[in-house]
């Protein structure tokens, strides 16, 4: 029996997909036993050329046609974003199609309504690619990790923004200069904002929590700062003291409950993920049983993508045909989702400061008023000034953050020129 699949979107991804399941179908069916038939792809424009070739009629603008063909088994979602992405695939859900997609904004904002549309149909929705690309992180969190009280998941989880701090890093280019090579290399979109800015980074880091921890955390309960005003160099400062900087995505269980944020930081260059170059992505993953893991490939392009939705697919497929569960069904229980002003943070700050004796006494004062303790200090003077390097050991966020008000208002103190925070080893 064969399984007809219709797709939504047959742009960069989507294209690889239809290709991929209409030239590669026999490698498909030897592996799996499946039969997995295009029948219909809603594209924008009918007259575009395109790298694939499907029957006549099989494409369509219209992607309510998609959703609403009887002939049409199953569903694969490759627009992207909310709407009206989030109106068919609800459309599908409830008409009984599983659904795939790769569309980690739509299962950020929209994740708990679609979860229950797919589960009152019986059918499931899958996204392994929607965080990672190609690198299988969905399934673990869902099915392997399931039994494992994980208290922290991390990582870099954007190639745009880890290929800029790369070459900011590495080759001391400015973040502009950085920043048009990614454009020019295609890592990097016309307009870059959702990218640089943290925003794509907060709905994997949303997703991953969510499942990590099994309380749902919104995309508004994820705090978000991006690289964009990242100086080049807190990145030389960062590897003379032993770090390397990285975007990262982290969601942590504390005692009052889960926490998710998406912020540059320094990482100790003995971690695991300060090794990560270029667009690669990685997600690091700590339990009192498994220890530390690592899931490290291509986070992004075409072909990892494909493969990560193909995956899906073919488990979508399994279930519709066996008539019995294949994937697991997403659940999630009621739970607390913590202030990022009370988690715990250390911080590096960069400070620019009068060259003068008492100077480093004022510093300390704040930080001790505001409960806050200095774990190392670095000086550079420079004339009537000095730059003043330091980092804490954590604290609240909200204790961080006051400290660095209050410095801000000292005469000693002409800027407080960075604060990043620190992944410290000591927690």
């Amino acid at each position: 029996m064969a399984i007809g699949i219709g797709l939504l979107g047959a742009g960069t991804v989507g294209g690889t997909v239809v290709r991929r399941l209409t030239q590669e179908d026999n490698a498909v069916a030897a592996k799996t036993g499946l039969e997995l038939e295009v029948r219909r792809v809603a594209v924008r424009s009918l007259s575009k050329k395109r790298d694939f070739s499907v029957p006549k009629g099989v494409l369509t603008d219209r992607p309510e046609e998609v959703v609403g063909d009887p002939a049409i088994d199953l569903v694969v979602e490759l627009m992207g974003g909310r709407h009206p992405a989030g109106d068919l695939v609800l459309a599908a859900l409830e008409a009984g199609k599983p659904v795939v997609t790769a569309n980690k904004e739509l299962i950020a904002a929209d994740g708990p309504a679609l979860f229950a549309a797919a589960a009152r149909s019986g059918v499931p929705l899958l996204f392994e690619a929607a965080v990672g690309g190609g690198i299988p992180i969905i399934r673990p969190l869902a099915e392997t990790l399931a039994g494992e009280p994980v208290g922290k998941v991390m990582g870099i989880v954007n190639g745009t923004t880890n290929y800029i701090l790369t070459k900011m890093s590495e080759a001391g280019q400015s973040y502009q200069d950085a920043l048009g090579e990614a454009q020019a290399l295609g890592y990097a979109e016309p307009d870059p904002t959702d990218d640089v800015s943290g925003a794509d980074a907060a709905s994997k880091a949303s997703i991953l929590g969510s499942l990590a921890f099994g309380t749902w955390v919104g995309p508004e309960n994820v705090y978000r700062e991006g690289i964009e005003d990242f100086d080049v160099v807190d990145l030389r400062h960062a590897t003379d003291l032993g770090y390397a900087v990285k975007l990262l995505a982290i969601a942590e269980r504390s005692e009052g409950g889960v926490s998710a944020r998406v912020h540059p930081a320094l990482v100790p260059v003995g971690h695991p993920l300060a090794s990560i170059r270029g667009a690669t992505n990685a997600i690091f993953i700590e339990g009192p049983s498994v220890g530390e893991l690592l899931f490290s490939g291509p986070g992004a392009g075409a072909e990892p993508t494909a493969t990560a939705v193909l995956g899906d697919v073919i488990d979508a497929a399994r279930e519709l045909l066996s008539g019995s569960q294949v994937a697991p069904r997403i659940r999630f229980a009621p739970g607390s989702v913590v202030n990022f002003a009370e988690v715990p943070t250390s911080w590096y700050l960069r400070l620019e400061v009068t060259d003068q004796p008492g100077v480093l006494a004022q510093i300390a004062t704040v930080f001790g008023d505001a409960g806050v303790s200095i774990k190392s200090v670095w000086q550079e003077g420079r004339g009537d000034w000095a730059t003043l390097l330091l980092i804490t050991h954590a604290a609240a966020e909200r204790q961080q953050r006051a400290a660095a008000a209050t410095l801000e208002q000292l005469d000693v103190v002409r800027e407080v020129a960075a604060a990043i925070r620190v992944e410290s080893e000591e927690e």
